[in-house]
């Protein structure tokens, strides 16, 4: 069975509809419900906020290490050949939800408000190191030539 994209779906232009607020569903605060595409799978571990040398950026900082792991997840992106653009969902792990306006601050600076992904936030007890804040993975969808 094929259906169409409902009225509400935003096109972006390119290889994949968003959809903020399905029929029937609150609308969300900074992300978007449904998210497709057609095009090449790419999933991006979780980046922490790690410089070059593996080095934490931000020690006590959400916000620096926001930045970073924004920074991190831009040249994984860039290395399968795509961009923020091409992201379909991120999800967020914190050690506290009060990080989230940090790491809403830094996904505003490289995300444009009608490309927003679908999105998850998590609150974890601890990450794998204790002065890391924040992980977040992403799924992003590339086009394919043709």
């Amino acid at each position: 069975m094929t259906t169409s994209p409902p009225s509400s779906a935003a096109h972006d232009g390119g290889h994949l509809t968003r959809i903020a607020a399905p029929e029937g569903v609150a609308p969300g605060t900074g992300y978007s419900h449904v998210v497709w595409g057609g095009g090449r799978f790419v999933a991006v571990s979780g980046q922490c906020a790690f410089d070059e040398k593996g080095e934490v950026v931000g020690e006590g900082d959400p916000a620096a290490q926001a930045r970073r792991v924004f920074e991190n997840l831009r040249r994984c992106l860039a290395a399968a050949g795509a961009g923020f653009e091409d992201v379909v969902k991120l999800t967020y792990f914190v050690t506290d939800v009060a990080h989230l306006p940090a790491v809403r601050a830094a996904r505003d600076e490289v995300i444009a408000p009608h490309l927003l992904p679908a999105s998850s936030a998590v609150q974890v007890a601890a990450l794998f190191r204790p002065e890391l804040l924040l992980e977040i993975e992403a799924f992003a969808v590339v086009p394919t030539a043709g």
